[in-house]
Order: structure tokens, then sequence, then C-alpha cells
């Protein structure tokens, strides 16, 4: 009997690290506790569902929302791919694919631990044909200078003959840095000096304004980008109205950013006036791509009056979509303009001092409505 006792009592001290409340999911293991939520439920709603249209007016856009108890974010996922965030549980999706198709909605509800529940739906929504214009692009067929009706090269360093972010770099219009051949546009970082507006640099490169602006759409770069430690290649765009109200108050998509001393990742981002620069809460998504200089890969953004989503090679991977849409949060109204530039360093980054140039190639930018 006394034998059973002590084997009881060692049991429990030995368990006694690890408790497990079934009410409220709450785990304690040593100094660390894990906090599950409870009661997660989702809702469902499918634009446009009547007794004519079961599975939607064919806009294939539906209405999510997902609510559970100690629960301080939700996460999306559509047929098992890549997680879209919201902070409420609220999310507005639009499937693409014509037809009437099943798909699997999962959300996870997300606890002040990081731990997780998910529950999974499959719903069936159609979506009617749908016809995407293009309504600009450059596909860089004529060899030589670039096209002045398309781009207007920015040579004026705005910081005393400087870049922000402590670029070491002059922008030229030379078609040493910026020029077409063989069906790409080139633009060429280098490794010389330079002097402009009273400053000498180690490097040159150029850097490109469309001339072309709009509002919501989707944009698609085909790529190849530089090699090198210190080179910062961007696809991006700003506000046109960046003359009168300023930056971050015009808005910055960021479809494609890179820097060599962290070669084998692409960021994408936004900024605005509720966050912006170095603002930690500065939403980012990152993929990792091993050949991104020795292959071309389509960078791209969907822009609409919900949500900025990112794509690479038509996969997605990061939606920028807050809850409260106001000037701060969502400078997103009007139009913008494109922007290709190769950078050189940076004030938290150097260049690898053995660089001699790279390249960044560009097939085509593409606009659609």
């Amino acid at each position: 009997m006394k034998l059973i006792l002590y084997f009881l009592l060692a049991i429990i001290a030995a368990c006694g690290g690890n408790k497990n409340e079934e009410s409220d999911f709450v785990y304690t293991n040593g100094e660390k506790e894990k906090v599950l939520p409870t009661e997660l439920s989702l809702s469902v709603e499918v634009k446009g569902v009547d007794s004519k249209n079961p599975h939607g007016d064919g806009s294939g856009a539906v209405q999510l929302s997902a609510v559970a108890k100690n629960a301080i974010k939700y996460g999306y996922k559509f047929n098992d791919k890549s997680e879209e965030v919201s902070t409420d549980g609220t999310f507005t999706y639009t499937f693409k694919e014509e037809g009437t198709h099943d798909y699997k909605i999962t959300v996870l509800a997300y606890s002040i631990t990081g731990d997780y529940i998910d529950i999974s739906e499959t719903i069936t929504v159609f979506v009617a044909e749908h016809e995407v214009e293009l309504i600009w692009s450059d596909e860089f067929e004529l060899d030589g200078a670039l096209s002045a009706q398309n781009w207007k090269m920015e040579t004026i360093a705005p910081d005393n003959g400087s870049w922000h972010n402590g670029e070491l770099q002059h922008y030229t219009n030379r078609l040493d840095n910026v020029y077409v051949s063989e069906g790409t546009l080139k633009i060429v970082a280098k490794k010389e000096q330079y002097t402009a507006q009273g400053t000498t640099k180690e490097y040159t490169s150029a850097r490109l304004n469309s001339l072309f602006s709009f509002t919501y759409g989707k944009i698609e770069v085909r790529a190849k980008l530089p090699y090198g430690q210190g080179t910062w290649p961007a696809i991006w765009m700003l506000g046109s109205n960046i003359e009168t109200v300023g930056w971050p108050a015009c808005g910055e998509i960021d479809i494609m950013e890179h820097w060599g001393h962290e070669p084998e990742k692409i960021s994408s981002a936004t900024h605005t006036p509720s966050c912006y620069g170095g603002c930690t809460d500065v939403t980012v998504g990152t993929t990792t791509i091993t050949d991104y200089n020795t292959e071309f890969h389509v960078y791209a953004v969907e822009w609409s009056t919900e949500s900025l989503r990112f794509f690479i090679d038509d996969e997605f991977v990061y939606a920028y979509n807050p809850v409260a849409k106001n000037m701060d949060t969502w400078p997103f109204t009007a139009d913008q303009f494109i922007i290709l530039n190769v950078a050189m360093g940076g004030s938290w980054f150097t260049v690898d001092p053995d660089f001699v140039s790279s390249t960044m190639e560009v097939d085509y930018v593409r606009v659609y409505q």
C-alpha cells in the first residue's frame, strides 16, 4: 500500500510542471504558460446568394467573420495556401477562377502567446467570366535609349546632392546606366566616381519614374535582379500627389525590394502616415527566392478599394488590408506612378569593396484594370 502511494505521489510530482485545465485550455510548463483560444466559429457570406444564384452573383466575393474566446488575431487560408491576417476576425476575399468551384476555407484563431486553434469549411462559389484590360505597358522592344514617352529619369538628388537612406550612388540618364537591348531594359549599377550637384559619389545607377499614373488595378513587372552585397533594387510606387502632400502622406507601395546582403530575401511592403520608414509595425511580406539573379520572376500587386495583394509568379505572398481605412492607414485612393531603380548602399548596410557592376533586367511592365 505504501509502495503504491509513493508511486502515485511520484507521478503527481512529475506532472506538476504541466497543467491541463480542459475548461479554459491553460497549460503550464515550468514558467512558460500557453493559452489557447476556445469556441471558434466561422460565418461565411457569399455575395449575391439568392434562390436564382445559389453560389453567388458571379463576383466571387465572400465576407468572412470569425469569433473565438481568448483570440487576439485571426488568420485565413484558402485551399491551404498562404495565410492572410485579420486583427478583428473579419475578412473580405474575392475568388478569381471562372466557373463554379469548391473552396476550402480555414480560419486560425491566435492567442496572446501565439498558440492557435483552427476550423475549416468548404464552400461553393460561382465566378462569372470577366475581362481584364491592359491599359498601359512598356515591353522594351526598341534597342537604345529608354522611351521618353513612358519614363522620366530622375537625376536630381533631394538631400543636398545625396539621396535619402544613406544611399551612396548618383542616378544618371546616361546609356552607361540605363538602356534597352535584346528585348529587356537594363539598369546598371557601377562602381565609378561621379560628380553631380557639387557632390562626388563612388557609384552610379538609374532611377526611372513612369509618366503614366493610375488608381486601382494590377501591375506586373517581369524582372531579373542584380547580384552583390550593397545592391538595393526596387520596383515600387508613390502617390502622384507627393509634391503637394509629401511623403508618407502620398502613400508608398513596395512591390519588390531586395538587398544584396540578404541575397535570397524578397520583400513587399507599404508605407503610410500611420506607419512608415523604421516603424516596427510596418507590415512586410517576405519570400525566399534562390534564383533571383539568374531567372526572371513576375512581381505583381493587385490594388483595389479594399486591399493591396502582392504576388510573385502568380503566388500570393502578402496583403495589406487595414480594418480602419482613413488617410492615415489608407492613402491609396488616388493616382500612383511606377518607379524602377537600383540603389547602392544604405545607412544600415555596406557595399562589397570588390563590387564592380551589376544589372537589373526588366522584360516588361504591364498595368491592367
